[in-house]
């Protein structure tokens, strides 16, 4: 701390700085046991260990634990809580991910993290007045069932589920891609103080984190663990909510999707989600029923299997004047670029490569070295995340950006299990 003594939270938060959100951190724990170890074994038992590469140890040796001191200090001034692993509001949902965040920075009430039913929602940004219609009364309605709502606290889908939870006074948590500090959608703030004083809006980024366009595929991981099931509503074949999908599928999480217009190009992700074997949605019914026998002292399934949606739904923020809110938006400058690569990133859900290999496609331009590499040793058979991470001479936490970078250039094809092909 500023006294001289390090905290066990600055620690982590060094760590994770090293390692940067999203690395495979189960390995490295599971030999050294916690980050003091690591931080004490000192960069000749790093290197004789195995599982550090030569730039993560040369990032490690870079920065004390003693510095983060600040963003220790930054977070008790705004009133911000820090969960580590070892905290006894870390969620359960993501103690078994192999690249589980370190630290999260919680704005609002860390308990809600332990909530025994979270349900997820998600979908597009630039949602129709259906889908966002859709996305408030299924979120209320669960919400009143006794259903924690999860999302990402970003426009259209998002916003419309916290909403949904607000407006029925249920509990909502907001997962950014940016830190808690940070301008970006300055539109949502309103929303986002609403949504702490009724929940969490939670960030593994160190508060003055701004958003990069990895951001929000890597913060879509926690959407899923945290979540029993994962909604889709209204996602189009390019969609960001494919990724949290395809990640609630690697989990080991339950996928539904709320069924949409099969000519609108803005339901083709959710239809598809729904022919490769999602569970379709109509009422908060469909949704709970698959957890009423387990958590049945904590639902109320009464009126949940009612029609989802009716003209009196608002999907305004509750007491918020969130449209006339026109000199916020003018007066800062919004980053859109991680907004539109996010809905850039193309997944594809395919039974099966194809038996009959092709010619391997030439590598899109502009790939990062560790893109390239991997690239280069991909072929049309299906490989695992972990083959990968074998195969590459880069650390962990840049081959898993680079398979995210891959994956937004449409490089790659990738297959339920974590499998990534050409």
């Amino acid at each position: 701390m500023g006294d001289g003594q390090v905290s066990p939270k600055e620690y982590w938060i060094w760590l994770q700085y090293a390692l940067g959100a999203g690395a495979r951190v189960d390995e490295i724990l599971a030999q050294y046991g916690s980050p003091e170890k690591i931080y004490y074994a000192g960069s000749r038992d790093w290197r004789l260990s195995g599982v550090f590469k030569a730039d993560t140890i040369s990032r490690l040796l870079k920065k004390s634990p003693s510095e983060t001191y600040s963003v220790i200090k930054e977070c008790e001034e705004n009133g911000w809580h820090i969960i580590t692993p070892d905290d006894e509001y870390y969620p359960d949902g993501f103690k078994n991910l192999t690249n589980f965040p370190l630290v999260l920075y919680v704005w609002g009430d860390p308990e809600v993290l332990k909530h025994q039913v979270p349900i997820s929602i998600v979908g597009t940004r630039y949602a129709s007045v259906y889908g966002k219609k859709i996305a408030t009364a299924l979120a209320a309605s669960l919400s009143k069932a006794g259903a924690l709502i999860v999302s990402g606290g970003a426009k259209g889908i998002d916003s419309c589920a916290h909403i949904g939870a607000l407006n029925a006074k249920g509990k909502t948590v907001a997962f950014l891609g940016c830190g808690l500090k940070s301008n970006y959608l300055i539109e949502n703030l309103e929303l986002r103080k609403l949504i702490a004083k009724n929940g969490a809006v939670v960030s593994e980024y160190t508060p003055q984190t701004e958003p990069t366009r990895f951001a929000f595929p890597i913060r879509n991981r926690l959407i899923s663990a945290m979540s029993l099931g994962t909604v889709v509503i209204e996602a189009g074949e390019k969609s960001g909510s494919l990724i949290t999908a395809r990640l609630a599928l690697e989990q080991g999480r339950d996928v539904f999707a709320v069924p949409g217009d099969i000519v609108s190009s803005n339901f083709k992700g959710t239809n598809r989600l729904l022919r490769e074997g999602a569970k379709p949605v109509f009422s908060a019914l469909d949704v709970l029923e698959e957890y009423v026998f387990e958590f049945a002292d904590r639902l109320n399934l009464e009126n949940t299997g009612e029609l989802i949606i009716d003209n009196s739904v608002s999907t305004d923020i509750p007491k918020v004047s969130y449209e006339s809110n026109t000199a916020a938006r003018k007066s800062v400058k919004i980053n859109r670029t991680a907004e539109k690569q996010q809905n850039s990133a193309q997944i594809t859900f395919e039974s099966a490569a194809k038996e009959n290999p092709q010619s391997k496609p030439t590598a899109p331009e502009g790939l990062s070295e560790c893109a390239m590499q991997i690239f280069g040793f991909l072929s049309d058979t299906p490989i695992s995340t972990e083959e990968i991470l074998s195969k590459s001479s880069f650390p962990s936490s840049e081959v898993l950006t680079a398979l995210t970078e891959l994956e937004f250039s449409g490089a790659v094809k990738v297959f339920p299990g974590g499998l990534f092909s050409v």
